[in-house]
C-alpha cells in the first residue's frame, strides 16, 4: 500500500474519507450511484466494468460480480470479456459495451465515426452517457484504488438495484 494506514482504520474509508473529507465522500457517492441508480443491463454493465477492471490491474474489481436481484453473469464471464471481439457469449450490445469501455481507456481519440454509428444502433443517447459515465468512474477509482495499493483492501457497500 502506497499510503499510510493508521493501525486499525478501514484503508477505503480513511484514504477516501479522512485524508480528503471535501473531495472522497463526494467521489464516494459518484461511484455507488453508478452502482444504485444503472438502467443498463446486467451484461452490458458487468462486460464494460470486467474490461476497465483487466485494464486497471484492480484486484478487487476484478474478482467482484455486480449483483441484481439475485442474479450475477455466468461463471467463465471474466474470460469472455478478455475475448470480446471473437466470443460467442455476447450479444451485440454486451460486445459493443467491452470495445467501448477499452477505447475509452486505451485510444479515446481513435473512437471514429463507424464505431459511433454502431454503438448508436443498439444504444439510446441516454445509455450511451450513462456507460460513458460509468466507464470514467471504473477507470478513475478502479485506477485509484489499484495505484494505491488499495484494491486488496477495498470493499464495497452493498447497494440496492433496480
Amino acid at each position: 500500500m502506497q499510503i499510510d494506514i493508521p493501525q486499525g482504520a478501514d484503508p477505503i474509508l480513511h484514504v477516501w474519507g479522512d485524508l480528503v473529507p471535501g473531495i472522497g465522500p463526494a467521489a464516494s457517492a459518484f461511484s455507488l450511484a453508478v452502482y444504485e441508480n444503472t438502467t443498463l443491463g446486467l451484461r452490458e454493465f458487468e462486460a464494460a466494468r470486467l474490461r476497465i477492471a483487466q485494464i486497471n490491474g484492480c484486484l478487487f474489481c476484478l474478482d467482484w460480480r455486480t449483483e441484481r436481484g439475485g442474479e450475477k453473469v455466468e461463471e467463465g464471464f471474466l474470460d469472455a470479456v478478455t475475448q470480446w471481439r471473437t466470443t460467442s457469449a455476447f450479444d451485440e450490445r454486451t460486445r459493443l459495451a467491452a470495445e467501448y469501455a477499452e477505447r475509452y481507456a486505451l485510444d479515446h481519440h481513435g473512437l471514429d465515426e463507424d464505431f459511433w454509428a454502431r454503438i448508436k444502433t443498439h444504444y439510446s443517447q441516454a445509455e450511451i452517457v450513462e456507460l460513458s459515465m460509468c466507464i470514467g468512474s471504473w477507470l478513475a477509482f478502479g485506477r485509484l484504488n489499484h495505484v494505491l495499493g488499495l484494491d486488496t483492501a477495498c470493499t464495497l457497500p452493498s447497494v440496492k438495484h433496480p
